[in-house]
């Protein structure tokens, strides 16, 4: 009987081993190289009907103003357009299979590009995870690495600020430990040859989806446009590594009209944009969704924002610093404050900041020279948006400019602030409220705005905001009271005294200033700092 129980065990075992293997991922490795590219460790194929394969048929702008009908070709400016020669000079490697894809090594002159084919949107299994490790790219004529056709999860007909990338097709993972440069150029808008001038093609980013994409894993990323940075035409999602994007354009542009959404779930991300004539911090056409992380944007100064979206942005939480002109301002998700401020005479971005609560703690220091990524162009900016997990309502903030720092920084971020001196503390000119700042969204915030034009104050007057009605309308006097009858003072008060426990210097009286800016709401803005 023991020798039947014996081996009926065994058995089970051998059973259970059975169900519980599973086979082996398999991941495709290839080897970039201006002298040869390698797929698994053989020369990589010419033929379209392999799952990777390479040829030289990169799509560009093409060097003339019209097609042979005499049909404009597109809206592409004498600087965005390419000759065939530098078009064929690059090497594009094709992906056509759903999989893992391992990209180590250098190409200089050339291309990644995902297509699963015409009908890879609607199918659930059409997903590409694209690794890169220690990979570096260059593409001077379009983008270096092009989503065009893998699965779509996002949903046109139900917009709305929270979505889930997580069935997404297009997925570019930073490998650990990893050092990734990639530098990528743009399509400009290509015509079809018809009368209509409907749209064939374009490609405004250096790493370019067609569809929503995830970025995920913890090694780093140096991305370096000459328009427009990381850029999907649905929704992207970014859930960690260390990103450094430097762009003559949007440095992050999700752009569907009322549906894309940015979100932003952990990661540390600094983006220098506008370094040509314009262009935003993170510019979407849905939403903005900060949840976790460290993001740090600065603007073209001339008329963008650190953060500028078309339907709102909602911070749940994360370390959130975007400087900019335009104030599109955010808003509070969570418990975590924003503060939203306007500045008099504009700020100087190359003077370290240290943020100082009521206990004389130093919550948030950076020092903007010592960021690799933003030192490359100082600004004069006139608003920022800043919120912080050590930042609670009720706090009473003094914010310090041109301060010595001493402590421990991560590329400008001080992580550990032993002690900060020599600052000069910034006062402003009161609170303010969400209605009446430039570029805010109607629809942001709890107040509703009526159709039609914002309130305009005439230039130089300052209404006190209790004194404007939604409408823009200013309150008459009540009935039986005369315009100059004053409400009788309660009893034992004096007139100009303050209610009891109010701090005189937490709200300035009109014409003057206060260095304490107190967070006594989720949604601070503070007017005229300086």
């Amino acid at each position: 009987m023991k020798k039947i129980l014996c081996c009926l065990l065994v058995l089970s075992l051998f059973c259970v081993g059975c169900v519980t293997a599973q086979p082996a991922a398999t991941t495709t490795l290839i080897e970039l190289s201006d002298d040869g590219i390698t797929v698994d460790g053989k020369p990589a194929s010419e033929s379209a009907d392999s799952a990777v394969y390479i040829a030289h048929d990169i799509a560009y702008y093409e060097d003339k103003e019209s097609y042979e009908s005499g049909n404009p070709y597109g809206e592409g400016t004498e600087d965005e357009r390419h000759t065939q020669a530098q078009a064929d000079a690059h090497t594009v490697v094709h992906i056509t299979k759903a999989g893992d894809y391992h990209v180590t090594g250098t190409l200089s002159q050339g291309q990644i590009f995902i297509g699963l084919g015409e009908d890879a949107e609607d199918d659930e299994t059409a997903v590409v995870n694209l690794i890169l490790d220690n990979a570096d790219i260059t593409c001077s004529v379009a983008p270096a690495i092009v989503f065009r056709n893998v699965y779509e999860c996002g949903d046109k007909d139900n917009a709305q600020a929270e979505v889930s990338t997580q069935k997404a097709g297009a997925n570019l993972i930073l490998a650990q430990n990893s050092v990734n440069h990639i530098t990528g150029s743009h399509v400009a808008k290509i015509f079809e040859d018809n009368a209509e001038e409907e749209k064939l093609l374009k490609m405004d980013g250096a790493i370019y989806s067609y569809q929503s994409m995830n970025v995920d894993g913890s090694g780093e990323l140096y991305l370096v446009a000459d328009n427009e940075g990381l850029d999907t035409e649905m929704h992207l999602t970014i859930n960690g590594g260390y990103l450094r994007i430097v762009s003559q354009n949007d440095g992050i542009n999700t752009n569907e009209d009322g549906v894309s959404v940015t979100t932003i779930n952990d990661g540390d991300i600094r983006i220098l944009a506008g370094l040509g004539e314009e262009g935003d911090g993170i510019d979407s056409n849905g939403w903005i969704v900060i949840n976790g992380g460290t993001l740090i944007t600065a603007a073209n100064p001339a008329a963008d924002t650190g953060l500028d979206c078309d339907m709102g942005t909602q911070i749940f939480g994360g370390t959130v610093l975007a400087l900019g002109s335009a104030m599109d301002g955010a808003e509070a998700a969570a418990d975590q404050p924003v503060l939203n401020l306007r500045f008099a005479q504009g700020f100087d971005s190359s003077s370290p900041i240290v943020i100082e609560n009521q206990s004389s703690e130093a919550v948030f220091a950076y020092d903007l020279a010592c960021d690799q990524t933003l030192n490359q162009a100082q600004r004069n900016y006139t608003s920022a948006i800043f919120s912080s997990p050590d930042v609670k309502q009720g706090d009473e903030l003094t914010i310090y400019t041109d301060a010595v720092i001493q402590g421990s920084h991560l590329d400008g971020l001080y992580e550990s602030i032993i002690s900060h001196a020599n600052g000069t503390a910034l006062s402003h000119g009161g609170a303010g409220s969400m209605m009446g700042m430039g570029g805010m969204r109607p629809d942001m915030g709890n107040m509703q705005m009526p159709e039609g034009e914002a309130l305009e104050i005439p230039e130089g007057i300052q209404m006190p905001q209790e004194a404007i009605r939604p409408n823009g309308d200013i309150p008459e006097p009540s009935e039986g009271m005369e315009e100059t009858e004053r409400p009788q003072m309660p009893e034992g008060m004096q007139q100009g005294e303050p209610p009891e426990g109010f701090e005189q210097e937490q709200m300035p009286m009109e014409g003057e200033t206060s260095s304490i800016f107190l967070i006594d709401s989720l949604n601070c803005i503070f007017n005229n700092v300086e």
